[in-house]
């Protein structure tokens, strides 16, 4: 009785990872099909298979690597664009919003701010615990790309911050072309984190 009820759930956990992986290739595959169809002025009949291996968790919680196989299920719409950090191996969809949902399956793109591909202050958001939590080793200096459809932008770390959960200045509208990753502080913390750590990107 033991062997079959660990038989069920190993293949049921299995199961889940499995979709995970699937619906994350699907998603930046969406991406690339768009990025392609910018580069070359036609719409790919399928999406491409050339994307990303799975996504790295070995730093998540676990309850969110339960929230993002939940998540995953329901398909997501192609990213506004793809964030990469290269030094600490992110690479992540930007989704628009940042409801539970969006926040669970990739970082969101904060409303109010500048759009992904657009000059100004583009705010991005994302857990401490999961996609975000390798902000912890990030350097001022470290390279950050939006890859969007027919192009891909670089920013330097330029700021390192930690503030209060209701300073919104970070955020604020700007002349220069910034993005603002914004994430919960202590990246640690057990329960709901006081602080929000904020790295500030500056276009190169």
């Amino acid at each position: 009785m033991a062997w079959a009820v660990a038989l069920v759930l190993g293949a049921t956990w299995a199961g889940a990872r499995g979709l995970a992986w699937i619906s994350e290739r699907r998603t930046l595959a969406a991406f690339r099909s768009v990025e392609q169809a910018a580069l070359t002025g036609v719409m790919p009949s399928a999406l491409a298979a050339a994307v990303p291996a799975q996504v790295d968790q070995r730093l998540w919680d676990p309850r969110r690597i339960r929230a993002y196989a939940r998540a995953v299920v329901r398909p997501a719409p192609p990213p506004l664009a793809v964030l990469r950090i290269p030094r600490l191996g992110l690479e992540v969809p930007v989704l628009e919003g940042t409801d539970e949902w969006t926040l669970d399956r990739a970082v969101g793109h904060i409303e109010g701010t500048t759009r992904p591909g657009l000059e100004g202050n583009v705010g991005i958001a994302g857990h401490r615990d999961s996609f975000f939590r390798v902000l912890k080793d990030i350097a001022a200096g470290d390279l950050l790309e939006l890859a969007l459809p027919g192009e891909v932008r670089h920013y330097r770390v330029a700021r390192l911050s930690i503030v209060g959960p209701d300073d919104v200045r970070v955020l604020a509208p700007s002349r220069d072309s910034l993005v603002t990753l914004v994430t919960c502080h202590p990246f640690y913390f057990v329960g709901s984190a006081p602080r929000r750590f904020i790295v500030q990107a500056t276009a190169e």
